[in-house]
């Protein structure tokens, strides 16, 4: 499942736990998921705590303070998450009994505690239980519930909440007319959920076509994007939209000003488009203005803006078809930021590349990277 806050994708690897010296256990760094919020990043360990570096000036790494983080820090008193996703200036975790706490920026309630106080540590989303998943965007979070329906929270200017209101709400709020969905995505300001019978509906901002429906109108409520099924996995970038389908293709609509669609074009697009010369995938990310893919042999490819390196493949030159990240295999899993992308390796190694300036690569530096470099998640 993928999910983008500013683009967020959540993809699992399965690992071992904690190490032991002598009698002493250590924190686990074998990583089960990771990803990447608008300046920031996180990795879930397979010991049900989270680790962040990058952005913190809202306190979305959780460690009780505000100052940035080139190296992984631990989030306070955390323990029994199962799933973690980043959003524009926030982080949320979901624990182990369908609860959800959130922290860092909440001036639009995208804590979801009932306030607009930002918090340095996690506080516990109200009246949610149930979910199964999360979705977090610029300055909202959308949970999938065990029955198939959705509720958000947070900002709503653009109807990312998709209650039929454009009202921000300090809670979560029920998604209309919808049920049956089993996964979720969210960008800046849109939101999407894969069916069970594997078509998408999208609802929230469509300046630029990523509802897919056609159109560049608003919607408050889920729309069907036009023309897609047969779809195993969404994600959501900054204005446009991208899914994984049955055959290992991929289609993306909506903005395409830096080729983020990857169709050979910059011509945006409001129904879904296939992305040239790609098959073989396994997991998709997106993030403002880019994509990326991670092909069944653990390469990654990806399209669109790079002014950062974020392409990964030893440029700054734009791509509106998918290049290979350079020196990477054998990743089992990928996550993108607004401006940077992460990868999980067989053994837990994270390797991120693209914008750094707040540290968000995790590697020590403050220096962008157009090529992978290594998390220093082990200290």
């Amino acid at each position: 499942m993928t999910t983008s806050g500013s683009s967020v994708s959540l993809l699992v690897l399965f690992a071992t736990g904690s190490l032991i010296i002598g009698a002493t256990a250590l924190p686990s760094t074998d990583v089960s998921q990771l990803t990447g919020g608008s300046s920031h990043s996180c990795a879930l360990l397979s010991d049900g705590t989270i680790r962040c570096w990058g952005s913190n000036g809202l306190g979305q790494l959780g460690n009780g303070t505000t100052t940035d983080s080139n190296t992984p820090v631990a989030v306070i008193g955390l323990r029994g998450a199962t799933a973690i996703t980043a959003g524009g200036g926030h982080t949320c975790a979901l624990l182990s009994d369908g609860a959800i706490k959130c922290w860092g920026g909440n001036n639009l309630g995208q804590l979801g505690n009932g306030a607009t106080t930002d918090s340095s540590t996690p506080v516990a989303v109200g009246g949610l239980s149930g979910a199964k998943a999360m979705a977090a965007g610029a300055a909202h979070v959308c949970a999938l519930l065990s029955g198939g329906t959705i509720k958000c929270w947070g900002g709503d200017g653009q109807g990312q909440l998709g209650n039929g209101t454009t009202t921000d709400s300090k809670s979560p709020v029920t998604v209309s007319g919808l049920s049956g969905a089993t996964a979720i995505t969210a960008g800046p300001s849109h939101t999407c959920a894969l069916h069970s019978d594997k078509t998408v509906k999208c609802w929230g901002y469509n300046g630029q076509g990523q509802l897919g429906n056609g159109t560049s109108t608003n919607s408050s409520t889920p729309v069907t994007v036009s023309g897609l099924t047969g779809v195993t996995a969404i994600t959501a970038g900054g204005d446009h939209t991208c899914a994984l389908l049955s055959d290992a293709t991929v289609k993306c609509w909506g903005g395409n000003g830096q080729g983020q669609l990857g169709n050979g074009t910059t011509t945006d697009s409001k129904s879904p488009v296939t992305v040239s010369g790609l098959s073989g995938v396994t997991a998709i990310a997106a993030g403002s203005g880019r994509s990326c893919a991670l092909l069944s042999d653990g390469a990654i490819r990806c399209w669109g803006a790079n002014e950062s390196g974020q392409l990964g493949n030893g440029t700054t030159t734009d791509s509106n078809i998918p290049v290979a990240v350079s020196g990477l295999s054998g990743a089992t899993a990928i996550a993108a930021g607004s401006n940077h992308t992460c990868a999980v390796l067989p053994d837990s190694t994270l390797k991120c590349w693209g914008s750094n300036q707040l540290g968000q690569l995790g590697n020590g530096t403050t220096k962008d990277s157009s090529t992978p470099v290594t998390v220093r998640l082990r200290g």
